[in-house]
């Protein structure tokens, strides 16, 4: 097939849309100088931030973030492994407020996160010194959210779409001030959200269903919140996890408790704690059409206590920190039995020294280490520091310089480690070490009144990466076996704003070397599946008060891999069209499509890709 149209198209589209109405240049927003090893800016990195096909959650959309790699089995919001920086879906870590959530079975289950994303600030994306400083058994980036302020509103959504496909959606919150307290609010909110479709392809059916809440105290200097949300998600793939050609299913159930307290003290001083209970139920089923072959349940539960901030001492000292305590547990009917709980302790400690160099140029250095430990693991002392120039021009246009070296380390998760090592699908690995990372980057942001620019070389070396790999003469889906991997990589980041348009475009590039110390793997499922070089071109539009374009599009030449089947190239393509119509206040209608050119490419090796996914969807609000 001629692929040329399929990508000039979305990528030209935009380019003549800015160009044929003439847009005005419109302010950039500034970004705190402190998360200088993020390439992230202060609006969405992505047009689109619902999905196509089921209501949203915490990963919605990631797939067109510039930041990350989403490699999904049905869609993102089914099962996604969030990788960054050519990682593995166990590098990376989701973190809300202080503390990082967890689920020792595997990190397949990182995302599933029962909390609406209207609660939610972010997703910052924490790489390098941040990363090693705040993430916890995630040595490579972390996606970090923080809670948001209550505010009195809501909102009702109903959708349909291709493959039977229906949504409902319902938000709402108020915020009431204290009577007799000044600056004191009280908020309550609550979410419901429901989806369920036949799927993008045969067996890809999903049943999903979301309820969340929370109270919320806010005063002059703090912010207290306590939540709770219930997930209940049934999905089936081809493939899902294994390359035999089965039809298969998991059922998932995921509870999440916590409470999180920020305060603000003196000048440019803050801390937060956090503490949560988390557990997950999974039922996985190998053959739909034959269940008793093969099907797993585990049940894990997370208890959490974590605590990070930022002590100014003075106008050129500062101290970062933080700490977390793990303590988990897991039932199997898989698992040998003989490696069931675990404990982690992580206390990150990096010191920071600003100076004036002239009026307009501040030179930050920050050196400090880590400590990862747990009670069946070897610990391990982390270097963490940068170095960075940032020059405020009087325009208020910026240049910031960094140069940043950090350290990691995390340990395997129980499927990887707590299994049989001799047969069955999954097969584990008793001598799985702890892994450990070393980051090299070098970056540069520059930020104009109407445009930002963010790049970053970096160097890693990973040791005893636990990754899963196949052989072509074995009978087991996949084996968990250590790699020692080096990665090269460019990162570049671009956002133009206009008068009524903006634009993001980006681009990265990997290069990898591995050693398996081993002769029989043929594959790799995801230490080495990674784009060689990846594209994304994103824009909004709003012609008029009444319609509004979004599209994300993201081009990828992924590394070959024995176990794919077909091109090593894919374009995906999410194109909205909202319209507001002014006869009715507060009501949009929405026409969305993913995957527009029905593009078959497979993102995890030997699993399907998705189909195309075609909604409509009318939401009021208030």
């Amino acid at each position: 097939m001629n692929r040329a149209p399929r990508l000039i198209l979305p990528i030209l589209l935009p380019t003549l849309l800015c160009s044929v109405t003439g847009f005005a240049y419109a302010e950039v927003q500034t970004k705190n100088a402190t998360a200088i090893e993020q390439i992230t800016v202060e609006a969405s990195p992505t047009a689109n931030k619902e999905p196509v096909g089921t209501f949203d959650s915490p990963v919605s959309n990631l797939e067109y973030d510039p930041r990350v790699d989403v490699q999904s089995r049905n869609m993102a919001e089914a099962q996604a492994d969030v990788t960054i920086r050519g990682g593995i879906f166990e590098n990376t870590g989701f973190r809300v407020g202080s503390a990082t959530l967890f689920d020792p079975q595997s990190g397949h289950y990182f995302a599933e996160i029962p909390i609406a994303p209207q609660m939610l600030r972010g997703p910052a994306i924490f790489t390098a010194a941040d990363n090693a400083l705040y993430g916890v058994n995630s040595s490579v980036g972390t996606v970090s959210f923080a809670w948001k302020p209550i505010s009195t509103g809501g909102s009702v959504s109903l959708g349909v779409g291709s493959n039977d496909f229906n949504l409902q959606s319902l938000h709402a919150g108020v915020n009431i001030p204290l009577d007799g307290i000044s600056d004191w609010q009280l908020g309550v909110e609550g979410e419901f959200s429901h989806s369920q479709s036949d799927g993008s392809i045969d067996y890809g059916d999903h049943d999903f269903t979301r309820a969340s809440s929370r109270v919320q105290l806010v005063g002059p200097d703090s912010q207290t919140d306590l939540f709770f949300g219930s997930q209940e998600k049934f999905f089936g793939w081809p493939n899902l996890y294994t390359p035999f050609g089965v039809n298969e299913t998991e059922d998932l159930k995921t509870q999440l408790f916590m409470l999180n307290h920020k305060q603000n003290y003196g000048a440019e001083s803050s801390f937060e704690v956090s503490t949560y209970y988390r557990k997950h139920e999974d039922h996985y089923v190998y053959s739909r059409e034959n269940p008793m072959s093969f099907e797993a349940f585990h049940q894990t539960d997370v208890k959490s206590l974590a605590l990070s901030g930022r002590h100014a001492h003075s106008a050129s000292f500062a101290l970062n920190y933080s700490a977390q305590f793990i303590n988990d547990s897991i039932e199997s009917t898989t698992l040998e039995n003989n490696f069931t709980s675990r404990n982690y302790y992580k206390v990150s400690v990096l010191p920071e020294y600003q100076m004036a160099l002239e009026s307009d140029q501040h030179l930050t250095i920050r050196l400090g280490a880590a400590f990862d430990d747990t009670n069946r693991d070897d610990s391990e002392i982390s270097l963490i520091g940068d170095i960075t120039l940032n020059t405020q021009n009087s325009d208020g246009t910026e240049r910031t310089v960094y140069l940043s070296y950090a350290q990691a380390s995390q340990v395997a998760g129980y499927t990887a480690i707590g299994g049989s090592d001799t047969g069955g699908l999954f097969r584990s690995n008793y001598n799985l070490e702890r892994e450990t990372t070393k980051n090299l980057e070098l970056g540069l942001l520059l930020e104009r009144q109407s445009w930002r620019f963010n790049s970053a070389v970096f160097y890693r070396q990973d040791d005893n990466l636990t990754d899963w790999t196949y052989s072509l003469d074995a009978t087991s889906a996949r084996f968990a076996n250590p790699v020692d991997i080096n990665t090269s990589g460019v990162e570049f980041l671009a956002t133009k704003h206009f008068d009524n348009a903006e634009i993001i475009a980006s681009y990265s590039f990997l290069k990898k070397s591995e050693n398996y110390g081993a002769a029989d793997i043929d594959a790799s499922f995801y230490a080495l599946n990674y784009p060689d070089h990846r594209l994304t071109l994103a824009a909004i539009w709003n012609p008029t008060d009444i319609l509004e374009f979004r599209i994300d599009n993201e081009w990828r030449k992924q590394h070959e891999n024995t176990l794919r089947s077909g091109d090593d190239d894919a374009l995906f393509t999410h194109l909205t069209l909202k319209i507001m119509p002014p006869q009715i206040k507060n009501l949009f209608i929405t026409l969305a499509a993913d995957n527009l050119w029905n593009e078959s490419f497979q993102e995890i090796p030997g699993t399907p890709g998705r189909g195309e996914q075609y909604t409509l969807s009318a939401t009021y609000s208030w």
